[in-house]
């Protein structure tokens, strides 16, 4: 059988999704990415970047390197958690409403180990 695009219920062929609810979950997301996508991307980059640079400064000055890279972590956590977009792989393996949760979960750990980070630094442990 084939499953729901949206919520991975088992559907007939003929059909994508197993109710209009699933169909507008799924038309919201993908609106929202086609808005979103670009700066999103660019964010992303940026941060990630950041991140890097601040693992290398660390070694050299603790104080740009934890306050920024905590920083950093916990800005990509809290985009990650209000823009859910999962890669097109994930989509198509667990399907979209799935997706969106790992997504959120991944975000959600994110955010800890920048919170973390921070916390440690501000305490005198790192």
């Amino acid at each position: 059988m084939k499953k729901c695009e949206y919520c991975a219920k088992e559907i007939s062929y003929h059909e994508m999704y197993c109710s209009d609810e699933c169909q507008d979950g799924a038309n919201k997301y993908y609106e929202l990415r086609e808005k979103y996508q670009k700066p999103y991307s660019i964010i992303n980059g940026i941060f990630v970047i950041a991140v890097g640079i601040c693992i290398f400064l660390y070694s050299f000055m603790r104080d740009v390197g934890a306050i920024g890279g905590g920083s950093a972590l916990v800005i990509l956590g809290i985009m990650y958690f209000l823009l859910p977009f999962a890669p097109d792989v994930m989509i198509h393996k667990y399907k979209l409403k799935k997706s969106i949760l790992i997504t959120k979960i991944i975000a959600a750990v994110v955010f800890a180990i920048g919170v973390t980070v921070l916390i440690l630094y501000f305490t005198g442990v790192i």
